[in-house]
């Protein structure tokens, strides 16, 4: 089995003289041609130091283009940005558009429906027929009632039974009863009609709509009533000659 050897520093300086006494032989064999001759290091070094300081014409124009291209990429991006944005403006710029119109549409749509409706009702208020005109009796219950009922248009109060008590003690239901002896048939203005009127009153206190002629019963009881009316708030207030 083979014995293992030990280098010691002291080989290590041996050998490191040895090295440097080959050297200097092989220099004075050349005639100091390494002082006037570089070495191959040394002619790499001096190269690499020169490529340093001087980039070359095509790493210049490598460097430009990169930066050109960033600049289109930059000028790229910046105008897609820009028309995103101008997209984003008219689509809401649409958005409100479309709103208004809606809105427009919807209010035209309810005023044709509004003047459709209010020409549907304008026909039917022209064709639908007049009511025909109320008939009353012609007898002291219809004479009541007509008279009731133009003195409802007319404000003018008292009730049936306050005209039918009156009626039948001043005339009995008489229309054309007249008092030819009391003061004012002395005084040549008898009281007639019905409520037993005379003429005077009747012309202060007629009612229009209704015959100005002093027996017509209804005129008659009308002008009464809006008579007793003012002096004593009702007929139905009236309980004797009045």
């Amino acid at each position: 089995m083979p014995r293992t050897i030990r280098i010691t520093r002291s080989h290590k300086l041996a050998a490191a003289v040895l090295v440097a006494a080959g050297s200097v032989t092989a220099i004075t064999a050349t005639g100091g041609q390494s002082e006037a001759q570089p070495t191959a290091a040394t002619s790499s070094a001096t190269a690499g130091k020169a490529a340093t300081a001087a980039p070359t014409a095509q790493e210049i124009a490598a460097e430009k283009a990169a930066a050109e291209s960033a600049a289109k990429k930059a000028a790229a991006d910046a105008a897609a940005a820009k028309k995103v944005a101008a997209d984003r403006k008219a689509a809401a710029a649409k958005a409100v558009a479309e709103r208004k119109a809606e809105a427009k549409k919807a209010a035209a749509k309810e005023r044709s429906e509004k003047q459709a409706a209010n020409r549907s009702t304008e026909r039917k208020a022209v064709a639908a027929p007049k009511a025909a005109p109320k008939k009353y009796a012609n007898n002291l219950d219809g004479w009541i009632r007509e008279s009731l009922d133009i003195m409802k248009k007319k404000n003018i109060p008292g009730s049936y039974e306050g005209l039918h008590r009156n009626i039948m003690r001043e005339s009995s239901g008489n229309p054309n009863a007249v008092n030819d002896w009391d003061i004012n048939a002395r005084n040549g203005i008898p009281s007639k009609g019905l409520l037993q009127v005379i003429q005077p009153t009747f012309d202060a206190y007629h009612v229009k709509g209704t015959p100005k002629k002093l027996t017509d019963p209804v005129a008659n009881i009308t002008a009464a009533a809006n008579y007793a009316a003012d002096r004593y708030g009702s007929i139905d207030n009236v309980d004797s000659a009045y």
